[in-house]
This record gives structure tokens, C-alpha cells and sequence, in this order.
């Protein structure tokens, strides 16, 4: 007991191993509430789509000497808006016209990105570095992560709809639309604030790992919600601890133990699991003649 105390303590006794905790935790929380919603909608995809579309907002806000996060979402904001007008107005699948935005941007802004002059490390961009946050950073984060989970909470019942049917949300009169664009900005909202944490790449990852889980743990809403929290949080915090012993990349720990517990659940997941699946199958043959 005194070896796992100490496993968990060394780490925090470092101020920036702290932040990095903290800043873990809050990214974890709110990509998972988001990532439900992502799951249940299936828009996977377009959280892939708008963490590389960033980059070139990224580019140009230095440029500029404007802040990266402003930058990075009027980026993914315009990914967004630029994914929905193609799919509306050509015969495209909407997959496509994600797959073409975004490699398009992200291509965009590596060009650019090799023709600044700047001290920007490419792959703090790509994959994080959470161990350099700064407490203006975590303020951001917190800040970010607070507006999101805000109008999360508030609209809840409207968004679950919407993103189960949406047919019957214009039938009673909800703003569908409003709706639809309400959920691309606190995707891009979450997208920028967890850029610090795991990058353009990795973010892809938190925002699909903890609402795939739950989604194969049970068929409530409610539950989901508390079950992809609960993941990501734990999963944050425990990859955070990990790196430091391990000497590795945290956004990267963080990501493989939300793969690792995605894993357990597809295959041990009551009702859905495959092992669930093999024994109810198992059961339910019938039994030979005796020999």
C-alpha cells in the first residue's frame, strides 16, 4: 500500500505535474460529456474533421499575434460550417465532404505552417504538451471546459433528441438547426481547449474512447454520461501518473488506457460483449443426442 501511495504522490510533488493533472482531468471531463452526444449522432468523424482542420487557425494566429485559440476556432468553426453547406448543396456524402475538408485545411496549414518563421514545435501542436502547461493555459482550459459542460447541462434534453431523432425534434418545434450548429461550436470549443492537452491528433481519440465505452455498458442516457465521465476522468488521471514513471508522451498514456478499457468492455460488456455473446450463443445450442 505504501509502494502504490508513493507511485501516486512522487509525481504530484512537481507543480507542473500538478497542472498537468488538473488540465487532464478537465480536457477528460468534457470530451467525454461531448463525446456521448458524438457517439449517439454519429458524428465520430466530424470531431476527426474540425482537430485537423485547427491547425491552419493555429498558423495564422501567430502570424497575426493573436491568441492560438481564437485561431484555432474560427478554424474548426469554419471546417464545420463549410462541411454542412457541401453536404447540403452537392450529392456528396457528408463523410466525404468531411474527408476532403479536413485534409484539405490540415494540408493548408502544414504549407503554411513550414513557410513562418516561428519557435512553435510542430508536434507540441500535433500531440500536445501537457506537461509545459502554464497556469494561463489551465485558466483557459478551465474556462473553456466550463462554457462547454454550461451549455451542455442547460440544453441536455434538446441535444439528446436531436441527435437520436431529429425528425421528432423539428416535429415539436425544436430549433434543429440552432441545435446543429450549437453542438459544432462546443465541438470546437472543447477541440481548442484540449490542444494543450493531446493535440490536433490525439483529441480525436478522447472525444470517441469514453462515449464508445459507455455505450457498450448500458442503454441509458443518464448512465452513459456518468460511465464516460468516469472513465475519461480516471483514464486522465491515471495516464497522467503513468508518463511520469514511464517517461512517456501523457496525451499518448491517457489515449492507450481509454483504448485498453474500450477493449475490456467490447469484449466483457454485458448483453454486448463478445464473451456475452459466445456463452448466451453457447447456451442457448441445442443439445446433441447421446452417443
Amino acid at each position: 500500500m505504501n509502494s502504490l501511495i508513493t507511485w501516486i504522490t512522487v509525481p504530484l510533488s512537481y507543480p507542473f505535474m500538478q497542472r498537468a493533472l488538473i488540465v487532464s482531468v478537465m480536457v477528460g471531463a468534457v470530451c467525454a460529456v461531448l463525446s456521448c452526444y458524438l457517439v449517439l449522432k454519429g458524428w465520430s468523424l466530424m470531431g476527426d474533421a474540425i482537430s485537423h482542420a485547427v491547425l491552419p487557425g493555429i498558423v495564422i494566429a501567430h502570424v497575426l499575434a493573436l491568441p492560438l485559440a481564437i485561431g484555432a476556432f474560427v478554424a474548426g468553426l469554419c471546417c464545420a460550417l463549410l462541411t454542412g453547406y457541401l453536404k447540403d448543396n452537392s450529392r456528396v456524402k457528408e463523410d466525404t465532404v468531411m474527408g476532403i475538408v479536413f485534409s484539405g485545411m490540415f494540408g493548408f496549414g502544414l504549407v503554411i505552417f513550414t513557410k513562418v518563421d516561428t519557435d512553435q514545435h510542430l508536434l507540441h501542436i500535433l500531440f500536445g504538451n501537457v506537461l509545459g502547461v502554464s497556469v494561463r493555459d489551465l485558466a483557459e482550459t478551465a474556462i473553456i471546459a466550463g462554457v462547454t459542460l454550461l451549455v451542455v447541462l442547460v440544453r441536455r434534453r434538446d441535444l439528446l433528441l436531436y441527435c437520436f431523432d431529429p425528425n421528432h425534434a423539428r416535429a415539436i418545434g425544436l430549433p434543429v438547426g440552432v441545435l446543429h450548429y450549437s453542438l459544432l461550436i462546443l465541438l470546437s470549443l472543447t477541440i481548442v481547449g484540449s490542444l494543450k492537452a493531446v493535440g490536433i491528433i490525439l483529441v480525436v481519440a478522447m472525444l470517441v474512447a469514453p462515449g464508445a465505452i459507455a455505450y457498450l455498458l448500458t442503454d441509458s442516457f443518464g448512465r452513459m454520461l456518468v460511465i464516460a465521465t468516469t472513465v475519461a476522468i480516471c483514464s486522465s488521471a491515471l495516464g497522467v501518473i503513468l508518463s511520469f514513471h514511464l517517461d512517456g508522451a501523457t496525451g499518448a498514456c491517457v489515449v492507450l488506457i481509454q483504448a485498453f478499457v474500450f477493449l475490456m468492455a467490447f469484449l466483457f460488456a454485458p448483453k454486448r460483449g463478445l464473451v456475452w455473446d459466445w456463452r448466451s450463443r453457447r447456451a442457448a445450442a441445442p443439445i446433441g443426442p447421446a452417443q
